[in-house]
């Protein structure tokens, strides 16, 4: 059995010692050891949760949100390419690689103050790898059987699955009560995830206290939390985590400005400059995984039965080839962005360097249109999400691009929740689309964008069947070189393919006053709000 980490033991001597150096240091540099707790922090979204049940979502607006209702038996480190011990304190892999197990930190408890037993991880890891629920199965599809004992969890594995430590600091793997789960109303997991997730009890540091859908969501410090804060008390610092729902990105800036928010998501790039300047703000642009992209439908045919262009691969690679995405960079980043050469961001662990992705060639693109029976032009449309400023400024700009080329291009505008329905409904030509990675692990991008499973690869219908079997042999296979190996053919084939648009990789912009401390966004998209404070 090979131990990969366990929950540190208490400083004694030397470690003593170090320790007291290093508090010294910490104030002779003028950082004290207090914090100030209470208070409440209001904090702008650009749209509303939709579905607050860690297991059937799909949409970044609900698992950024998740996670801070709900907690994982392992967590991501805050660079986002590793885990650390959450609700687990430990865990053992078996010398053939089948096996795991996991040691449940003792006195855990969720938000009512239940305690958190080995038997809610078992029905809840049986939930996320159950075929029927939710678009996520696979991240622990390797997972034959779970059993329990005492307070140590076993997890039987079909084979060895380089992927699983990160996938058990997912928010999907997040461990529910199965007591008030079962509780809820409703005959079927799907209806009770419904009831559920309307007043959800979770063991994360926040839970729910008041929701007014499109309005605002109020979440209250958990009282049983088990992390400690810097002064041994128990976090989050916060009493209260308050989310008003501002679409509009100026309206959200001028709210931010005027006091009325201590913290806004999704900055326009294009104020980044502006709110740096500002003595009274923190302009922040965390590190991230984020990949911006348009998806398209590649089905032959749309909802309606009308012929859908989009189903032929020149046509999908003409509109890549027809992109400047350096000039989208300096236009709609303002430079603070890089071009894609992946699906995956050159950040996500496996990224094959050796990608070049699509050059902007609008002569190319002219002969793939042609080829494909399209000399004398066509028609598309995409679907993009009103009041956002970036997105309206990148189609415009792209609708310049391909109207060189012949590509009329429609833009229409709707509502994240609307854009959102409508994308999952696959009743969609071209949407905007962003993507970060939830586990330090291509496993989740490709098992979401390349793989024909239960999202239809990111909805547009792809499929080839090399990729799947390749992807397949990844999931199993514990040499780095030789998974290397497999997701350089993935990329390739992938990119060659076209499904979707590649864009531009970008940061997380995060705007805060000045008297929020210990806010991050870690790269793989995770707001965490646990170590937040209000200083007066």
């Amino acid at each position: 059995m090979k131990r990969l980490f366990s929950v540190p033991t208490a400083p004694t001597g030397s470690a003593l010692a170090r320790t007291a150096l290093a508090v010294m240091a910490s104030l002779a540099l003028g950082h004290s050891l207090a914090v100030t707790r209470g208070g409440q922090m209001t904090f702008g979204r650009s749209a509303d949760s939709l579905f607050l049940d860690p297991v059937l979502n799909d949409a970044n607006v609900d698992i950024w949100i998740l996670t801070n209702l709900y907690d994982t038996l392992l967590q991501p480190t805050d660079d986002g390419k590793s885990v650390r011990p959450g609700l687990a304190t430990g865990y053992v892999l078996g010398a053939d690689g089948k096996s795991m197990k996991l040691t449940l930190r003792p006195g855990i408890k969720f938000a009512d103050g239940s305690p958190i037993t080995a038997a809610d991880v078992k029905f809840s890891l049986d939930r996320a790898r159950n075929p029927d629920n939710g678009a996520w199965v696979g991240l622990i599809g390797s997972v034959a059987s779970v059993s329990t004992s005492g307070n140590t969890v076993t997890l039987s594995l079909k084979n060895p699955d380089p992927s699983l430590p990160a996938a058990l600091a997912t928010f999907n793997t997040a461990i529910m009560s199965q007591k008030l789960f079962n509780a809820a109303a409703g005959a079927k997991d799907g209806d009770k995830a419904k009831a559920f997730a309307e007043k959800p009890i979770g063991s994360g540091p926040f839970v729910l206290q008041e929701w007014k859908r499109g309005s605002y969501m109020v979440l209250k410090r958990n009282p049983y939390y088990w992390k400690k804060g810097e002064d041994g008390k128990a976090l989050p610092y916060l009493d209260t985590l308050r989310f008003e729902i501002v679409p509009d990105d100026n309206t959200r800036i001028l709210k931010l400005q005027a006091g009325e928010l201590q913290g806004a998501e999704f900055i326009p790039l294009s104020r980044v400059a502006e709110l740096k300047a500002n003595p009274k703000l923190n302009m922040q642009l965390f590190p991230s995984t984020k990949v911006n992209d348009i998806i398209m439908n590649n089905r032959p045919k749309f909802k309606d039965g009308t012929a859908n262009p989009l189903s032929d691969v020149r046509v999908r690679q003409a509109l890549n080839y027809a992109v400047n995405r350096d000039a989208l960079i300096q236009l709609v980043t303002f430079g603070n962005g890089k071009p894609m050469k992946s699906f995956m961001s050159s950040s996500t662990p496996l990224f094959d360097t050796t990608q070049q992705g699509y050059s902007y060639d609008p002569a190319k693109a002219k002969a793939l249109l042609s080829a494909a029976g399209f000399g004398n032009g066509v028609d598309v449309t995409a679907l993009s999400t009103s009041g956002n400023a970036d997105d309206q400024a990148l189609l415009t700009a792209i609708q310049q691009m391909w109207g060189a080329v012949g590509v009329r291009l429609k833009i229409e505008q709707l509502d994240n929740a609307t854009k959102t329905a409508r994308y999952r409904a696959n009743d969609f030509q071209m949407r905007t689309g962003a993507w970060t990675d939830d586990i330090a692990d291509p496993s989740e991008i490709t098992g979401y964008y390349a793989v024909n499973g239960d999202t239809e690869a990111a909805h547009t219908g792809f499929t080839n069947p090399t990729i799947e079997k390749l992807f397949v042999q990844s999931q199993m296979e514990t040499s780095r070189v030789k998974r290397a190996s497999l997701y350089r053919q993935i990329q390739t084939l992938y990119t060659a393919s076209a499904p979707t648009i590649y864009l531009f990789e970008t940061p997380y912009p995060v705007a805060l006053t000045k008297n929020v401390k210990g806010f991050i966004q870690i790269p793989l998209g995770n707001n965490i709000f646990e170590r937040t404070s209000i200083e007066k």
